[in-house]
């Protein structure tokens, strides 16, 4: 038997939407789907917490092992299984994964077991006793298991329905709060990298995290993370003449834009013009009711205001008049213009509106740097701040608070027991002689009990929960 797995992947299947040209959808399994990020929509498990539910989504998962492992599955898969499943498993999902086993893979023989006691029978001394307490942490779920004289006891199993994936959610959730310009490479995948390499489980809890209060302490233990980033600065490799080129293009756009604006402007005034001359010309031909009734409309009290409205608007029509004639024949001399070092900031008179003065502003730094007084080499140009620290991730306190909801569910709003209580409460549903049997081989096993530090703080807990020099022993 190989010491290590021959095929690890993740329980995920992902359903493509399908191509425009005419291709039908995709199911990719396991290895095959690369980061799991980009499809967090598609993703489906076949799992509900560490039950099965989805039993095509677990035939797929089992088409990958056959297929990866070599086995030949022609007509049917000649082999013996052995399968792993939760505690307790309920009696509809072994029946179900076992109609599958034998009618669509025809398989001879299938054995059923809890992976953590095959682990505790597996790894057991023949100097250990064959009962104890065996305490299971995976990725979704964690069991407190009594075993007794080789026998599990399952009326007295307990689960909490926290693992290794709601730790990894939580620092994800806390690392976003705290470098939220980072909101998108904080992935779950990275974070998961992050529990496994730079997490630990705190003896005291309280006491360490006073500990990180100190700026020396702080200094000597935080872990710095650096995401990727690229150190590209845009528009570094442009020549000289193709950025006058660009700012030509910006300045020329920008003078078709405000010549946009004023003829929809002239249009609007000259159709409110025309408005205000008609109700004009029915006071001049007698007609009083009409005239009154235009005025109500138009929100005017007089003929007096009427006339002043109308003069002030005849103006304000005549100005942009102007200024559109003045923009055409300046766009027109800045075509024939074959010096184009130094345009012309100011084209449309001194009778801008505020409008276009504004938007000229926002181009005048692009112009400033073709002025030969401030002409600067390039090399002297230096970035405002250090990239690379920019894309840096400090964890100090995350290390201890992601992995330690574990024993403090509340910490992430769970109305649950943590693993010391839990341990605490079945402990005390055996008689003391039984108990002390039982805290004899305390047994942790699980993907989320591989944080340094826990064996110690169960050791802690228990000590605390037990009475006076009783003895007790756990074992990883």
């Amino acid at each position: 038997v190989p010491a290590e797995p021959l095929l690890r992947f993740r329980s995920l299947a992902a359903r493509s939407r399908g191509a425009r040209g005419g291709a039908g959808a995709e199911t990719q399994v396991g290895n095959d789907l690369g980061s799991p990020e980009p499809l967090r929509w598609l993703l489906r498990s076949p799992f509900d917490r560490n039950v099965p539910v989805q039993l095509e989504l677990q035939e797929l998962l089992l088409d990958h092992v056959f297929q990866r492992l070599g086995v030949s599955s022609q007509g049917c898969v000649d082999h013996p299984i052995v399968l792993t499943e939760a505690v307790c498993n309920p009696l509809y999902s072994r029946q179900m994964m076992s109609e599958l086993l034998f009618e669509c893979y025809q398989v001879p023989k299938v054995s059923y077991g809890v992976d953590s006691l095959y682990s505790f029978y597996h790894n057991r001394r023949q100097n250990w006793p064959c009962s104890g307490l065996v305490i299971s942490s995976g990725y979704q779920c964690t069991h407190i298991l009594p075993v007794l004289e080789g026998r599990l006891d399952a009326k007295n199993c307990k689960r909490i329905n926290l693992g290794g994936c709601q730790a990894a959610v939580y620092l994800q959730r806390l690392l976003q709060l705290k470098y939220p310009g980072h909101f998108a490479a904080i992935t779950l995948s990275r974070m998961e990298e992050i529990l496994h390499e730079h997490s630990y489980i705190a003896e005291d809890y309280i006491e360490e995290l006073q500990k990180w209060r100190s700026p020396e302490y702080y200094e000597n233990n935080v872990h710095k993370m650096q995401l990727p980033f690229s150190n590209k600065l845009l528009g570094s490799t442009l020549t000289s003449e193709e950025k006058q080129e660009r700012r030509q293009q910006q300045l020329r756009r920008l003078q078709e834009l405000n010549a946009r604006r004023r003829e929809e402007k002239l249009q609007l005034d000259q159709e409110r013009l025309d408005r205000l001359l008609y109700v004009q010309e029915l006071l001049e031909d007698g007609q009083m009711d009409q005239f009154h009734k235009a005025l109500v409309e138009l929100n005017m009290d007089s003929a007096e205001e009427l006339q002043s409205y109308i003069n002030k608007l005849s103006l304000s029509v005549e100005q942009t008049k102007q200024k559109i004639l003045q923009a055409e024949v300046n766009i027109e001399v800045d075509v024939v213009d074959s010096k184009p070092e130094t345009p012309d900031l100011d084209p449309l008179g001194s009778e801008q509106s505020l409008e276009d003065m504004e938007s000229i502003n926002e181009f005048e730094p692009l112009f400033a740097e073709e002025q030969p007084e401030v002409e600067k080499p390039v090399a002297a140009v230096q970035p405002v701040f250090n990239l690379a620290e920019y894309h840096q991730l400090f964890l100090g306190t995350e290390r201890i608070r992601a992995p330690e909801i574990v024993f403090q569910p509340s910490l992430i709003g769970e109305d649950q027991a943590g693993i010391a209580e839990t341990m605490q409460y079945v402990l005390e549903r055996y008689p003391k002689e039984q108990q002390a049997v039982l805290v004899q081989n305390v047994f942790l096993t699980g993907g989320n009990t591989m944080y340094p530090g826990l064996k110690a703080r169960v050791q802690k807990e228990l000590l605390e929960m037990r009475p006076f020099q009783s003895s007790f022993q756990v074992r990883v």
